[in-house]
């Protein structure tokens, strides 16, 4: 690949060699150390590719071994040049587009944030961007290492940070902690305790204690609000007595049996939509082109329509000279999309399918959740204008919330002295 640029930066031309002595040519070149490649043969004669330079040695050569030699193709950047020598402004507007990306490649055009859960994008880059790191800065003025410090320094959830600048790009990798670890005084750790409360009436079914005290059993009814495994560890004397507490932010896997109520209607008409295919004289410019360069925007053409139903569809691409070379180049395009709408009527089968999509589509959402369907007693009535699917689904699923713990008072233990009483004479008789 390098020696094909080097070639056609320095042009190279493909000659016809013809003659009785062809082979005393190939020799007689190799000799004064004229280089040739892609030799082929074309009939009577051959055909090979030859430097600018070793073409102007071949007068001798072919003098000598009575051969004829005819230019088939003229290749690279010398021949580009001298072809197009009279157009200035070609050039002109070639060395104005490479010095104008030159330019565009001191910035950075995009931010790309990856591995975030708890926070956003854009709660990430509007905290990047009061750091004044944002898309059209100059990668000079790009520290990543303030940024990883920053960024860790302000969420105290994210425990793993990276920056790296790849073409016009800012890559930003985080990793969050699941676990968050509390390094406050005592006072802040009583602010921080937390209980595990039902968020709904269940049965519960499992429990499994990572922080806290569990305050339920399984099989156990609980009511909304119950408090289930609580941030306040007691802390016993050899008595067991209660002495203080330990405050943590409970942690528990909890599941509880509860009946959720399951209600979905389709009405029996419903809005057809028909598209028409209508040319633009009919109804005038129906599309809309924008081009958006830094902070100007540029729009050609309106999307004004003269029908009373229609769509507006559009998109807006970033010019990218590859996955890590952006430019602040955008494109877009809206159309009008003329349709008109008819009033149709469901059947009761195009009813029993909507609404069982509608259900299926219902528990796969539950069972991503982790919810498993233990009892179903859902079925599809006949309502006025419309059908229903409604009913009960019994359910085992994740239950518990996060509540702030009521602090409980650390009773007051009494010392009690008990003094020794010894009973004896003064003295003993033998």
């Amino acid at each position: 690949m390098l020696l094909d640029i080097i070639r056609y930066v320095r042009g190279y031309l493909q000659i016809r060699v013809s003659g009785s002595s062809v082979e005393r040519f190939l020799n007689a070149c190799s000799h004064r150390g004229i280089y040739l490649w892609g030799l082929r043969p074309v009939g009577q004669a051959y055909e090979m590719n030859i430097t600018i330079k070793g073409f102007r040695q071949l007068k001798p050569v072919l003098r000598k071994t009575g051969t004829r030699v005819v230019i088939i193709k003229r290749t690279g950047l010398p021949f580009f040049l001298h072809r197009y020598r009279n157009r200035k402004m070609f050039f002109a507007g070639a060395v104005f587009c490479i010095s104008l990306l030159y330019l565009f490649s001191r910035f950075i055009w995009g931010i790309d944030i990856s591995g975030n859960k708890s926070y956003t994008d854009e709660i990430l880059l509007k905290y990047l961007s009061s750091r004044e790191i944002k898309s059209g800065m100059k990668k000079s003025q790009v520290d990543c290492g303030r940024i990883v410090k920053d960024l860790r320094r302000e969420y105290g959830d994210i425990i793993w940070v990276s920056a790296s600048i790849q073409g016009t790009k800012l890559y930003i990798q985080v990793k969050e902690n699941e676990d968050s670890i509390s390094t406050g005084t005592k006072e802040d750790e009583t602010e921080n305790a937390m209980d595990l409360v039902a968020d709904r009436d269940c049965v519960i079914d499992s429990i499994t204690v990572r922080k806290g005290t569990v305050q339920v059993k399984r099989g156990e009814k609980v009511k909304k609000g119950t408090v289930l495994v609580s941030g306040q560890v007691p802390v016993l004397n050899d008595a067991k007595e209660v002495t203080g507490y330990q405050y943590h932010q409970a942690d528990a896997d909890i599941t509880g049996i509860t009946t959720l109520e399951y209600e979905e209607s389709c009405e029996d008409y419903y809005e057809e939509k028909k598209y028409e295919s209508i040319s633009k004289k009919q109804t005038g410019i129906k599309e809309e082109y924008t081009l958006i360069f830094g902070n100007y925007r540029f729009t050609l053409g309106n999307i004004k329509s003269t029908r009373k139903e229609y769509e507006i569809k559009g998109s807006i691409r970033q010019l990218c000279l590859s996955d890590s070379f952006s430019l602040p180049v955008y494109f877009g395009v809206r159309k009008v999309i003329p349709y008109q709408s008819e009033r149709r009527k469901y059947t009761k089968k195009d009813q029993q399918q909507i609404l069982s999509r509608q259900f299926l589509k219902y528990k796969e959402e539950l069972e991503k959740k982790g919810v498993e369907i233990i009892g179903n007693d859902v079925k599809i009535y006949r309502g006025k204008d419309c059908a229903k699917a409604a009913g009960h689904l019994q359910v085992s699923m994740p239950i518990g919330e996060s509540r702030p713990s009521e602090l409980k008072e650390v009773p007051r233990i009494e010392e009690k002295q008990q003094g020794e009483t010894i009973h004896g004479d003064d003295g003993g008789s033998h």
